[in-house]
């Protein structure tokens, strides 16, 4: 079993940065893909940003520029740093974790990220 926890939402102005972090623990050889996912009120889950067993990466065109992902394997974790939010990046961010792309079953409980002035 593999559990995913995700922390560092909060609360920040339009313009500010955060950083949000999902730490596996169990079966964690489960886990060489990761994605973050959000889901605003009334919407869809989307994907944000992934990243391969090969730290290939990809975003959504909506965050280009401004997230980046990355991983830290000694430690089991991924990141997601978050610059220059709008309010409309205003979302439970989700962690999403697996063996590879397309085999991705495990979900973290999500973080709130609120953007607002």
């Amino acid at each position: 079993q593999v559990q995913l926890v995700e922390s560092g939402g909060g609360l920040v102005q339009p313009g500010g940065s955060l950083r949000l972090s999902c730490a596996a623990s169990g079966s964690i050889f489960s886990i060489n893909a990761w994605g973050w996912y959000r889901q605003a009120p009334g919407n869809q889950r989307e994907l944000v940003a992934g990243i391969t067993g090969t730290s290939t990466t990809n975003y959504a065109d909506s965050v280009k520029g401004r997230f980046t992902i990355s991983r830290d394997s000694a430690k089991n974790t991924v990141y997601l740093q978050m610059n220059s939010l709008k309010p409309e990046d205003t979302a439970v961010y989700y962690c999403n974790g697996g063996l590879r792309v397309g085999l991705m079953p495990y979900w973290g409980q999500g973080t709130q990220v609120t953007v607002s002035s």
